[in-house]
């Protein structure tokens, strides 16, 4: 059956490096704070993680935003923060064959994987096909053309990374991503003080379901950075 999919390879840059100075049990602390983050974003953005690759993953997607925005979440994931690895990933969206229900057969396969092996460390590498369903908070840099293995001629990408624009700004208080007024999908009121943003309405969704969740109008805890104060903005 052919079905149009959005698929995203991310892969563990320094991980081989990380094994061979640090020995496997510290390796595989770390991968398990990496398939842990992914589980958390992808559960969150509705995006299935069709296999693990190693120290990588494949993810499926019917719609382009919440794919690309959880590969561009995971640049940011404060559980990778302090670790000598780093994300990198290739992102593509079209037609494929899927094969006995749980497999995907075709050119958009091919080519996410061969971007996300292009791809440096923090990078995420995507066919130009995904910009238009790019989140406010996103941008991509290009298009340019790269040599990519098996594949000719040569293929057009551009480069996806955070945005967010000069002034101020805050985290969304869910997934951490920067975000300003202009680029926030949603916010809810911090009371008097201002307003927590938030990247898209997964995020704002899991924000007032937690136990305890802040409803529109409560005060923001002391200490809490994650709002912008009224008239700043």
């Amino acid at each position: 059956m052919r079905v149009r999919r959005t698929f995203a390879f991310l892969d563990l840059s320094g991980f081989t490096a990380l094994t061979a100075t640090e020995g496997d049990e510290r390796s595989v602390a770390v991968l398990g704070l990496f398939r842990g983050a992914l589980r958390k974003t992808c559960s969150r953005r509705g995006v299935r993680i069709a296999k693990w690759l190693g120290d990588g993953a494949m993810l499926v997607g019917v719609e382009t935003t919440p794919v690309a925005s959880a590969a561009l979440e995971l640049m940011c994931a404060s559980e990778l923060a302090s670790e000598n690895v780093s994300v990198k990933c290739g992102i593509t969206a079209g037609p494929v064959i899927l094969l006995e229900g749980d497999d995907y057969i075709g050119h958009a396969v091919n080519v996410a994987a061969r971007l996300c092996d292009l791809a440096q460390g923090g990078q995420v590498l995507a066919d130009p096909v995904v910009v238009d369903a790019l989140p406010a908070w996103a941008r991509a840099d290009g298009p340019h053309g790269v040599a990519v293995r098996g594949v000719v001629p040569l293929v057009e990408i551009v480069e996806l990374s955070l945005y967010c624009p000069p002034g101020a700004s805050s985290p969304d208080p869910v997934c951490g991503i920067p975000l300003a007024p202009s680029t926030a999908s949603a916010w809810r009121s911090a009371g008097s003080l201002g307003r927590w943003l938030f990247c898209s309405d997964s995020c704002l969704d899991t924000w007032e379901s937690r136990p305890g969740g802040r409803g529109s109008g409560a005060e923001p805890a002391q200490g809490d950075e994650a709002f912008v104060r009224d008239g700043i903005a």
